[in-house]
């Protein structure tokens, strides 16, 4: 494999929105409903550990999906969380890391499949963040093609059809490529007006 995937701008956008976040707002919504905004920091945090270690076949920390509980932060995540997210694109640039077969959250998968469910855990989540705390969002234009690519494979119109995503939320033909990937994802790219 010559063109590796780069998760490393995706993993700065979201290293650079989770240092802007004050503790008053752990407890906001977020476009991700399952969770609050501390509970997608944890999940963050979780799957940052559990797809290093898919890039290096470590399976000893991807045997589960990663948490989403605010209140398992570490004092500490405004620093540590960034630098799990250096090691995550760090481990994805080792060509070897897209070979073969890998593991995450307990799912067997070929190395490519889990370094894209990554980026789009990377992009997907900033922007719900970014969201969430009112905080720009860029994408770069590799990261977006990577993901709209991965989503379009799996994303549904129908509740409950075996996607990770929830159904395909509609927009303009001429929506941006943020916009699509959003609205693959079942999230309102004009969050949080309904």
């Amino acid at each position: 494999m010559t063109d590796l995937t780069d998760l490393g701008p995706a993993a700065g956008q979201l290293a650079d929105l989770l240092a802007n976040i004050a503790d008053e707002q752990l407890t906001a919504p977020t476009p991700c409903t399952a969770y609050t905004l501390g509970d997608l920091i944890d999940h963050v945090g979780g799957l940052s550990l559990a797809f290093t270690a898919a890039a290096a076949k470590d399976f000893s920390l991807t045997s589960a999906g990663p948490s989403g509980d605010a209140a398992r932060l570490p004092d500490d995540w405004r620093t540590t969380f960034p630098a799990r997210l250096t090691a995550l694109a760090e481990a994805w640039r080792d060509p070897a890391a897209w070979e073969g077969m890998t593991q995450a959250g307990g799912v067997q998968l070929p190395g490519p499949v889990a370094g894209n469910v990554a980026m789009n855990e990377l992009v997907v989540h900033g922007w719900d963040i970014a969201k969430a705390t009112g905080q720009p969002f860029r994408s770069d234009p590799a990261s977006l093609a990577a993901c709209l690519e991965f989503v379009s494979m799996a994303a549904t119109k129908e509740p409950d059809a075996g996607s990770p995503f929830g159904p395909i939320v509609e927009v303009p033909a001429d929506a941006t490529p943020l916009d699509k990937l959003i609205g693959l994802t079942g999230r309102n790219p004009a969050w949080p007006a309904e």
